[in-house]
C-alpha cells in the first residue's frame, strides 16, 4: 500500500488485499474463463439461496426446540436448574469437530424408505446454534410477568394454558424477537461452517473454501462469497423483523437478547 511516495503496510499488496472496487468489479465477471461460465455474482447468489434454505430449516427446528425447552423450564423450576447449565455448556462444543460426527451419524439413519440427506446434517448443525438464544430469550420472556399479573389471572380462575396464551406469551414478545433474530444469524453461521466441515456441495460455505484456494491467482474472486455470506446473514436476521411488524402491538419495550 503506497500513499504518495511512502509505503504504508509494506506486507500488504494488491495480491494479498485487492482494492474494494476490484472486488465489486470481479462480481460482474465470469466465474471462470470458460465461454459458458456464469457471472460470479450469479454463482454466489445461487449458493447463498441454497444455504439460506438450509439455514431456514435449521432455524425452524431451533425455534421449536428452544421454545419447547423454555416452556419446560418455566413450568418446572427444577427443570430450569437441571437443563439451563447444559444448554449453556452445549455452545462450547466446536462445530468444526462436531459437524463431521453429525454427518457420520446421519448417514446411518434409514427408516423404511426414508434416508438421511447430507443437507439435513447441515440443518441440524444450524439448529444447534439457533436454539440457544431462542431458549434463553423465551425463558426470560415467559418469566417476565409480574407476580401481581399472574395472581390476577388466578383470581379469574385461568388455568396454566390460558395464562400462558393471554399473559406469558404476549409478555415474552419483546424478549423473543431479538432472540429470534440472533438465532437466525446463528443458523446462517452454523450452516456455513457445517457446509465447510461436511463438504456439502452447492452452498456458500463450499465455494468459500473453493475460491479461497484460488486466491493466489485471483484474489478478488475469493471476496465474492464473503460478500454473499455477509448479505445472507443480514437477510436472515432482517426477515425476522417481519414478525415484529405482525406483533407490533406487543413490542412496547423490546429487550436485548
Amino acid at each position: 500500500m503506497v500513499i504518495g511516495d511512502t509505503r504504508v503496510l509494506p506486507r500488504s499488496t494488491d495480491l494479498a488485499m485487492p482494492h474494494v472496487w476490484d472486488m465489486f468489479a470481479r462480481l460482474a465477471e465470469p466465474v471462470t474463463s470458460a465461454p459458458t461460465a456464469q457471472a460470479l455474482w450469479l454463482v454466489v447468489l445461487l449458493a447463498a439461496l441454497t444455504t439460506l434454505g438450509i439455514a431456514a430449516a435449521g432455524w425452524l427446528v431451533g425455534v421449536v426446540v428452544g421454545i419447547g425447552l423454555a416452556l419446560v423450564m418455566q413450568r418446572w423450576r427444577i427443570a430450569e436448574w437441571g437443563l439451563l447449565p447444559w444448554i449453556v455448556l452445549s455452545q462450547t462444543v466446536p462445530l468444526i469437530a462436531f459437524a463431521p460426527v453429525v454427518k457420520s451419524w446421519g448417514s446411518r439413519v434409514e427408516i423404511g424408505s426414508f434416508e438421511w440427506q447430507d443437507w439435513m446434517s447441515v440443518a441440524l448443525i444450524a439448529s444447534y446454534l439457533a436454539f440457544f438464544p431462542i431458549a434463553v430469550g423465551a425463558l426470560k420472556g415467559l418469566q417476565s410477568p409480574d407476580r401481581i399479573h399472574t395472581e390476577l389471572m388466578q383470581t379469574y380462575a385461568a388455568g396454566y394454558w390460558q395464562t400462558l396464551a393471554k399473559l406469558r406469551f404476549p409478555a415474552a414478545v419483546p424478549y423473543l424477537l431479538p432472540a429470534l433474530r440472533l438465532g437466525a444469524a446463528n443458523a446462517v453461521i452454523g450452516a456455513v461452517v457445517a457446509e465447510v466441515s461436511t463438504g456439502l456441495q452447492g452452498g456458500i460455505g463450499r465455494i468459500l473454501i473453493q475460491f479461497a484456494g484460488q486466491a493466489s491467482g485471483d484474489p478478488a474472486k475469493a471476496w465474492g462469497p464473503i460478500f454473499g455470506a455477509i448479505v445472507l446473514g443480514l437477510v436472515a436476521a432482517g426477515s425476522v423483523a417481519l414478525l415484529g411488524v405482525i406483533l407490533k402491538n406487543y413490542r412496547r419495550t423490546e429487550e436485548s437478547a
